[in-house]
């Protein structure tokens, strides 16, 4: 009977991948998304499959995850995280069952920590990112194939927890009390100090959050993650900062690699505010601070 690989940390590196590519209960997904801003005030984001990019090339054995149509709900919002059972079934076609190891990558890969993230919070634990992504393994010389690849569905099973979300009035309650947990927000220094923006519908942050800009956590040699000390620099204020931590962005997308980086240093009661800017800005009567 094949047995399981073992991930070392929430990371794996392409040498690990290689090295394990064989295993029968992996499961190697692409969650690759485009996305683009508004081009002007009061404009949509708008997002499209990589789906082609993947069919022409792909690490061996890879599916295709389907963040815009599979991966999230159809409730007209912003790709919001999916029902438990809407989930259980997506991950079900996937192949992704009580006794596989699953590996996700994407051309950004803050678009695969959303799916490492969904997985944990649909309680599923075996779930590891690739450090570089495709760009670092096919930098390496390492082989990619064309055309779709599937495994057979599977049983997903796992135990929501919801906590690992952070919902509307939890943040609300955060800002207004100043305490109960830190907020971080993981877009750019220009968005957190922003005093005109196109990309919401209103500038600024929510009151009193710190800033990690999650392009800072990657080398910019190689796309891999930053060693644990660098990080630990960079999130220094953060984890100077007692109890919960509750990242986010525009729409819950970026907010999952400070998420994951967190999860690296140690931090254990991490969660992501799915609605992000995109649902907070949209509100007049939420605060803001700007500049």
């Amino acid at each position: 009977m094949a047995t399981t690989p073992d991930l070392p940390t929430p990371l794996v590196s392409t040498e690990w991948l290689a090295e394990h590519l064989d295993d029968p209960n992996l499961r190697i997904l692409d969650a690759t998304v485009h996305l683009a801003p508004p081009t002007e005030a009061g404009g949509q984001w708008s997002q499209s499959s990589g789906k082609p990019e993947y069919l022409a090339a792909h690490i061996p054995g890879a599916a295709f995850a389907d963040i815009i149509d599979d991966l999230s709900e159809p409730d007209g919002a912003w790709l919001t995280k999916p029902s438990p059972e809407r989930f259980a079934a997506a991950a079900g076609r996937l192949g992704i069952g009580p006794d596989t190891t699953v590996v996700v990558y994407a051309v950004n890969v803050f678009w695969a920590t959303r799916v490492w993230w969904l997985l944990l919070a649909n309680g599923f634990d075996n779930v590891a990112v690739l450090d570089g992504g495709l760009g670092k393994w096919t930098a390496e010389g390492r082989p990619t194939r064309s055309g779709e690849e599937t495994y057979p569905p599977a049983r997903f099973v796992g135990t929501p927890r919801p906590e690992l979300f952070a919902e509307l009035d939890e943040v609300k309650q955060v800002v207004e009390s100043g305490s109960g947990a830190c907020l971080i927000h993981s877009l750019s220094p220009e968005d957190y100090h922003a005093t005109e923006t196109i990309n919401y519908p209103r500038p600024g942050r929510i009151p009193g959050s710190r800033n990690v800009f999650v392009a800072a956590l990657l080398d910019p040699a190689d796309g891999t993650f930053r060693s644990v000390p660098e990080l630990r620099e960079l999130f220094q204020d953060v984890q100077a900062q007692p109890g919960r931590k509750v990242t986010y962005c525009g729409g819950g997308i970026a907010a999952t690699g400070d998420a994951l980086a967190l999860r690296l240093l140690g931090e254990t009661d991490v969660a992501v505010y799915d609605g992000s800017l995109m649902e907070w800005t949209s509100d007049p009567s939420l605060p803001l601070e700007v500049g």
